[in-house]
């Protein structure tokens, strides 16, 4: 990071060369060491770039030829403005009256028409570039001469006065115009806040230091390391001709004037850095203030005086597109106002609330340079590297103005309005809602039901904003808004649950929303009679039957346990899931809603689905650990246990879906061990017989279980290594154990044996081995 010490460099070296006493061979030695100085190639630049390695990436100001200036501007150093500044000097006769003499003015008889040394008060007027009349000032003061200082400084807020006051006049005859238009090219290209010569501070600190009340206890409490702000009194202007004018108040509408100049946004990171950061120094001084009544009085003037501007101010009707927004300074104004002014404060935040740059995309010749390799985020606006603080900022004066509104329905919907309008990020207004919620749910007070709607409202565009593009914490913004829903009552919640499908994914809208909606907690924290449980109940289960015929693999089963207590849903939902069984839908879903169903005491219907699920399994002879080989026992032993009819429905189903003989095996003996029918379904009779594998459904499955052990037999022995003889032999023992269970088992096995030992008599040991223990 670029070391902000260096930044300070520039005014102190421009104060040092514009020492009052300061002889020519002196300023022509100070020029030559800052010239040696600047040809270096390691020396800082006064935008904080190093050298010109970097690629050009700052081009994007389309309606003005500063970006095509840029790059044939010629290096500026943090020393060139000092080498400029040796070619002032002080010997200017109205220059020298200014800062000689209190009471320097124009005769009246002079003071009609134009002048550029008076204005039409007779006061005199300084008419040089502000930043630099300003190094003046703050040369004078760090010489020794306060006085001086103070009245170079009056004279160059009196031309400032007049500055807007013009301004003011050019803006009435191009208002029609301009607002028509709805854009402007004007601006200012060099603004006074960010400016490595801190005009404003530098006027700032040298009027508020006169008006400053030592502390004659300062001393004492020098140890606690607490920061004391200071104490100001009114002091007034010396000469003033009416004697009204104040040095505090004249720093204060100084610092008003250059906060909200409108003025365009600096190149490069470092200047916009510098740029937030002036601002909140500046904030800070004003925030130190005690406000007056004639403090409060130079606010409300200069206030609206910037939102008469336009063009010119940055809070005016019409304003640069990539204008330095104005969120810091109009969340000070606001809060300053607020006690006094509440109309203007809010016209005033609100007025500020816009970021234009994020309003319209940028032209296509302005989208960045990704060839560079250079990440900017968002790439949309290259040049705005502080855009993250920017919108956060936006978002502060955003939340200052709900939590003053609280109460007030007509003041949150305005600022409600300005939020949705001017706030382009899903995260800022989640947190704006989130903020919203708190205050309005105070924990010893009953909740502020207007502050809540707004919050719900914020919420809901967050859904909205949300629903079709990724976001991380999306999870966390459903479950808040069902949340935010319940304190505000029944009816947002009916209403987000009759409006599912502008806010949530049917899989959101079914495991979060209607869960929750439908909890226990849900009901007890409403208090709601049976009737108003019923409607909400009504509601969610329509929601779950949309969802479920909308994507029925992932809402099938909340869809079900929605529906449970409602007949007729419960029995749409089921159907919902034969009919998408068939295309829509994996065996391990299918399985998982049949065990559902036995669960629920629906056996028969757990059969017809765990029937579908076979169809779509395939167990090849080597899967023996698949995941699916619990849910294919589970279904065998359903169907047993429901009867011979059941069981001779699944048989061929399993063996067309299964060839691994272990499971196959396994199966078989299962279903030998216990007579079918065990469930007890009421109207059937069961002969409580065990099954014969020599009969059907038995037999099929012997016979696909013998031939899976053939198969799987030769299989194995195609790459089979030493090491595996063992485990070979053992897995030739369960199969006997299955050939045995054939009528003529041993002799099927015997041949099959053979079989073996002459189709791969090559294998000595093996054979050696198989001979040992089967003869």
């Amino acid at each position: 990071m670029w070391p902000h010490h260096f930044s300070q460099h520039s005014a102190l070296w421009v104060c040092i060369v514009l020492n009052p006493h300061c002889k020519s061979e002196e300023k022509s030695g100070w020029l030559k060491q800052l010239k040696k100085w600047g040809d270096m190639d390691i020396c800082p630049l006064e935008d904080g770039n190093y050298g010109s390695e970097l690629p050009n990436i700052t081009n994007a100001l389309p309606q003005s030829n500063f970006a095509q200036d840029s790059l044939a501007r010629p290096r500026r150093t943090v020393f060139t403005r000092a080498m400029e500044a040796c070619d002032l000097h002080w010997q200017d006769s109205h220059l020298q009256r200014i800062i000689s003499c209190d009471y320097y003015m124009s005769p009246a008889y002079q003071r009609e028409g134009e002048s550029l040394l008076f204005n039409p008060q007779g006061l005199p007027l300084w008419l040089d570039h502000v930043p630099t009349a300003c190094a003046r000032v703050d040369a004078l003061r760090s010489h020794g001469y306060p006085r001086e200082a103070l009245r170079l400084g009056v004279a160059i807020i009196n031309t400032l006065r007049l500055q807007q006051h013009r301004q003011l006049d050019i803006y009435k005859h191009q208002k029609k115009e301009l607002l028509q238009r709805g854009t402007t090219s004007t601006t200012n290209l060099e603004g006074w806040v960010g400016h490595p010569l801190d005009p404003i501070g530098c006027l700032f600190t040298t009027l508020t230091e006169t008006c400053r009340v030592e502390d004659d206890n300062a001393m004492d409490t020098g140890d606690s390391g607490e920061h004391k702000p200071p104490v100001y009194h009114h002091v007034p202007v010396w000469g003033c001709p009416d004697g009204g004018e104040s040095y505090l108040a004249l720093a204060l509408e100084v610092a008003l004037m250059g906060m909200g100049q409108q003025r365009v946004m600096p190149e490069g990171l470092y200047a916009q850095d510098k740029v937030c950061r002036n601002e909140e120094q500046i904030v800070a001084k004003l925030q130190e203030m005690e406000l007056d009544d004639l403090l409060v009085q130079t606010l409300r003037k200069q206030a609206i005086l910037l939102l008469e501007g336009g063009p010119f101010s940055g809070l005016g009707d019409v304003i640069h597109r990539e204008s330095v927004p104005m969120h810091t300074f109009a969340k000070y104004l606001f809060s300053a106002l607020l006690p006094h002014d509440a109309d203007l404060a809010y016209k005033l935040a609100l007025k500020a609330m816009r970021l234009p740059v994020l309003e319209s995309m940028a032209p296509s010749g302005d989208l960045g340079h990704p060839h560079h390799g250079i990440s900017i985020v968002p790439s949309r606006y290259p040049r705005w590297f502080t855009l993250g603080h920017l919108e956060s900022q936006q978002c502060e004066l955003a939340s200052t103005m709900l939590t003053a509104a609280k109460g007030d329905m007509l003041r949150l919907r305005t600022v409600l309005e300005a939020i949705q309008k001017n706030i382009h990020s899903s995260s800022l207004i989640f947190k704006l809602a989130q903020d919203a919620f708190k205050i309005a749910t105070p924990a010893d007070n009953p909740p502020d039901i207007t502050l809540l709607n707004v919050a719900l409202e914020l919420g809901l565009q967050v859904m909205r904003m949300t629903l079709s593009t990724l976001n991380w914490r999306r999870r966390e913004m459903v479950r808040w808004l069902v949340t935010c829903a319940t304190e505000v009552g029944l009816r947002a919640l009916v209403s987000i649950l009759q409006s599912w499908y502008t806010l949530f994914t049917p899989t959101e809208a079914t495991s979060i929303v209607a869960a929750t909606v439908m909890s226990h907690n849900t009901i007890l924290r409403l208090s709601l009679d049976y009737p108003q449980r019923e409607e909400l109940a009504s509601c969610a289960r329509t929601l779950a039957l949309q969802c479920s015929m909308k994507d029925p693999q992932n809402c099938a089963l909340s869809a079900l346990t929605l529906c449970e207590k409602d007949h007729i849903a419960f029995e749409t939902a089921y159907q919902i899931v034969i009919d998408a069984a068939s295309t829509g839908m994996t065996y391990s879903q299918l399985f998982t809603i049949a065990r559902y169903m036995e669960h629920r005491g629906y056996p028969l219907r757990a059969f017809k689905l765990a029937s579908l699920a076979m169809t779509h399994l395939n167990l090849a002879y080597n899967q023996d650990t698949h995941p699916a080989i619990n849910d294919v026992l589970w279904a065998c032993a359903l169907s047993h246990s429901l009867g011979k009819n059941e069981l001779a429905a699944i048989i061929p189903l399993v063996v067309k879906s299964v060839h691994c003989a272990t499971v196959l095996s396994d199966i078989l003996r299962r279903c030998t061990m216990t007579a079918p029918g065990l469930a007890g379904i009421p109207g059937r009779r069961n002969s409580g017989k065990l099954m014969s594998t020599d009969k059907a459904p038995l037999r099929q499955l012997l016979d696909a279980t013998i031939s899976a052990y053939i198969n799987t037999t030769h299989s194995r022995l195609t790459h089979i290594s030493p090491r595996h003889y063992g485990e070979f032999i053992e897995f030739l023992s369960k199969a006997r154990e299955t050939f045995l269970l054939a009528q003529d088992g041993h002799i099927q096995f015997a041949q099959f044996i053979d079989n073996l030992k002459q189709i791969y008599k090559g294998k000595k040991k093996l054979m050696m081995l198989v001979r040992e223990r089967f003869g």
